[in-house]
């Protein structure tokens, strides 16, 4: 299967359904080898091109995974992204489970945002996974959640280290793009503006409930050719279930306002024969600075299906009426066909 491809500044072409590689660091639940395995040759079969991981990914597991199930491909069949800002450590005794981990690695993190750390956090990932390169590679989680009161100080310690870093691994061509990957629209834009960066990764900010990156963020990636990577698109699980009991929202049992919103969303959807995760995946890439949409996946089936929702015909109609119902802004960019030669870019 062939997936329609998007083409970044730098020319590499990414498929615009990506493999997020997060559950296979155990979020949350154990996934078996073999289930990691069957999932990343899944995805390539599905004809995805782009994998993400981090070494946050159960604690260098997903790294590990991705590179054993990637071994027999060759290296130009793939495009992979990974991450810097945390340095992993081992601990004396394997802890068990972490805050978001089911069975991680015996190792714990620190950050580091330096130059040093940006360059040892790529020479670790490569080991872990097994490779002599690395496509795409992002700073990862610069956000105040994670850093609380000294937010400030990590911003400025990336700018200054590890930004720097990243583009002379660029310019030396050890990387292909540099990036960032957060969850929070306000820094992407703060970034777009500070840097030259190639790619931004945003996490569950431009999805049918979420509307934040578009007003700042998504233009000015537009207007500065950085290509947008939207992960989450399912805000975490509610818009792949539905409102549904137990649904979930960033990780969280969703809120009553939010199930309300999705059971209208769903209505749409339904009368225009439209499954609501299909909707989900394709919305994103109705923006013109989106690449492609990373959705993370723990079986084969899970990517099967996902391939499938993101080629599905949507009629122009549907997004119209979300509009007209006030669910989505009216000023936002829709889909408009999904041939494969309108989404080339």
């Amino acid at each position: 299967m062939t997936l329609p491809r998007r083409t970044t500044r730098t020319g590499l072409e990414l498929s615009i359904l990506g493999f997020g590689g997060v559950p296979l660091g155990g979020l949350y639940t154990q996934v078996s080898d073999a289930d990691a395995r069957a999932t990343v040759a899944a995805a390539l079969a599905a004809g995805v091109n782009f994998i993400d991981t981090a070494p946050l990914y159960g604690h260098g597991l997903s790294e590990h995974r991705i590179g054993e199930a990637l071994r027999a491909t060759p290296r130009d069949a793939f495009i992979l992204s990974t991450k810097v800002g945390r340095l992993l450590r081992p601990v004396a005794k394997q802890q068990g489970a972490s805050e978001l981990f089911a069975a991680p690695l015996p190792f714990d993190y620190v950050y580091d945002y330096s130059t040093a750390g940006a360059r040892r956090s790529l020479e670790d990932s490569l080991q872990r996974l097994g490779m002599a390169r690395i496509d795409m590679l992002l700073i990862h989680d610069v956000v105040p959640r994670w850093h609380g009161e000294r937010f400030e100080e990590r911003y400025r310690e990336a700018m200054a280290g590890a930004y720097p870093e990243l583009a002379r691994l660029r310019e030396d061509g050890l990387v292909r793009a540099i990036g960032v990957g957060v969850k929070d629209a306000n820094v992407c834009a703060r970034f777009a503006r500070d840097g030259d960066f190639d790619c931004i990764m945003i996490a569950g900010q431009h999805t049918l409930l979420n509307h934040e990156a578009i007003d700042e963020f998504l233009p000015l990636a537009a207007e500065k050719r950085i290509a947008v990577l939207m992960a989450a698109p399912f805000n975490s699980g509610v818009l792949a279930t539905g409102a549904a009991e137990g649904a979930a929202y960033y990780y969280q049992p969703a809120p009553p306002d939010i199930l309300a919103r999705v059971r209208r969303i769903e209505a749409v959807c339904a009368a225009h024969g439209v499954p609501l995760a299909a909707a989900a995946l394709q919305y994103p890439l109705g923006h013109p600075a989106v690449a492609s949409v990373v959705a993370g996946a723990r079986t084969a089936q899970e990517i099967e299906e996902n391939a499938r929702l993101a080629t599905m015909p949507i009629p122009p109609a549907l997004w119209a009426d979300l509009k007209q119902e006030k669910l989505l802004p009216a000023h936002a960019p829709t889909p408009t066909t999904f041939q494969q030669d309108a989404l080339r870019r």
